[in-house]
């Protein structure tokens, strides 16, 4: 499982893709280490990018707030904060930045039909 502190070095060594990258392999581990994850969740229809929230606010134990409770709107209004620099982060206003509005709504959306 990644912690806080790797995610935060691997944004400052390569970015915010190694560190999505990390967070899909995260999510990953957590399926394969826990089968009754698979069942869980079916990724193969997500928005592009939209399993790598899974790694951090998926249904394992995290630091991060899980996403269970929102709804595809705060979701989105969230992404648009961080994207624009109105709520600070140390890697989501990042990771948000690498995505349109339009993906952000189609992972919100996603997110909050499916629930991590």
């Amino acid at each position: 499982m990644m912690n806080r502190e790797t995610l935060v070095l691997a944004t400052r060594k390569g970015g915010a893709l190694i560190a999505l990258l990390l967070l899909s392999g995260g999510a990953l581990a957590q399926s394969a280490a826990n089968p009754a994850l698979n069942t869980m969740r079916n990724v193969s229809n997500a928005p592009a990018g939209a399993s790598a929230c899974l790694g951090c606010h998926g249904t394992g134990q995290t630091e991060m707030p899980s996403l269970t409770k929102l709804s595809a709107a705060e979701i989105e209004t969230a992404m648009e904060q961080y994207r624009s620099g109105a709520r600070e982060a140390t890697l989501m206003n990042r990771i948000a930045k690498g995505f349109t509005p339009e993906e952000s709504r189609a992972i919100a959306i996603w997110l909050a039909e499916k629930g991590p």
